[in-house]
């Protein structure tokens, strides 16, 4: 074997073991990102969650509006990302304590009742309109501030990650003022959940408002996050201040 023919198969075996090495590395990376994502969302391989699917309050009959369709849609590439399955289950079909298995809890108090029992028993520094109409149709207060929707313009959606009591799988609630908002909530928590994880732990508890900018001309896209408002939101107000 002459020096070219020598250094040519040495290339190539040196390029092979570069590119082993390098699909070992991604393939070890990948598995680390995986998990971490599996135990953010409480959803080892093979495991079953809960999809609490809510109703539309304008619908004549059982419906799910538009965007909540849509979020739900994210929600379960997110649980099939994770190699988990889904139990979807109607608002208020929905018999099941916290921690028992990972839940994903999409609407508002109006449209889902498990959201609203969510709120009394997780969330009790949370206070939302539930009456239709007027300025206050809606509103949500936390913290001490008042959060109007203006439809189109404005909306504001609560994004939580939550554990009860002894609980050991967590409870995904996107409770907003409008159904395009309930989606940009979800859109959010899969575009971000590495953030999360990193600031409040893989196991971490916490509830983000976020706001939803101009829904009629950006859809659920254009979010910002205006506070966090965990401390508030978990813990319940004195009678004072009632």
């Amino acid at each position: 074997m002459n020096d070219d023919v020598r250094n040519i198969v040495l290339g190539l075996v040196a390029s092979g073991i570069s590119a082993a090495a390098g699909w070992f590395v991604r393939t070890l990376l990948w598995r680390r990102q995986l998990r971490r994502k599996q135990v953010f969302f409480g959803l080892p391989a093979g495991s079953e969650c809960l999809l609490v699917v809510n109703q539309d309050p304008s619908a004549s009959g059982w419906g799910v509006a538009r965007h909540d369709a849509f979020a739900l849609l994210e929600i379960s590439a997110l649980i099939k990302e994770c190699g988990a399955h889904a139990d979807i289950v109607v608002h208020d079909a929905a018999r099941q304590g916290i921690g028992v298995r990972t839940e994903f809890c999409v609407g508002g108090p109006v449209s889902n009742r498990r959201t609203e029992a969510h709120l009394r028993s997780l969330l009790p520094g949370v206070e939302v309109a539930t009456a239709h109409g007027g300025p206050d149709g809606g509103a949500l207060t936390v913290g001490g501030e008042t959060y109007r929707v203006d439809k189109g313009t404005a909306e504001y959606v609560l994004l939580a990650r939550l554990t009860g009591p002894g609980g050991s799988r967590p409870v995904f609630l996107a409770s907003g003022q409008r159904s395009v908002a309930n989606q940009a909530a979800i859109r959010y928590l899969a575009g971000h959940h590495r953030q999360l994880a990193h600031r409040y732990g893989l196991d971490g508890t916490f509830c983000l408002l976020l706001k939803v900018v101009n829904s009629d001309a950006y859809g659920p896209d254009m979010v910002e996050l205006v506070a966090d408002v965990t401390a508030a939101a978990t813990t319940a107000p004195s009678s004072a201040t009632r």
